[in-house]
């Protein structure tokens, strides 16, 4: 093989790895994480609502 097949197959293989890699990332940025409230914020919530 020459050379140049063997660096046009090499890129190939890198671009098919960091393709799936870079779609990972973005997916995981984009997802919004849900956090508790904490406790005393829970307890305040609840006096708030009974008054």
């Amino acid at each position: 093989m020459a050379l140049s097949t063997l660096i046009i197959i090499s890129l190939v293989v890198i671009a098919l790895v960091l393709a799936p890699f870079f779609i990972a990332i973005n997916k995981g940025y984009g997802y919004e994480h849900k956090v508790d409230p904490l406790p005393d914020q829970e307890k305040e919530a609840d006096k708030e609502r009974e008054q």
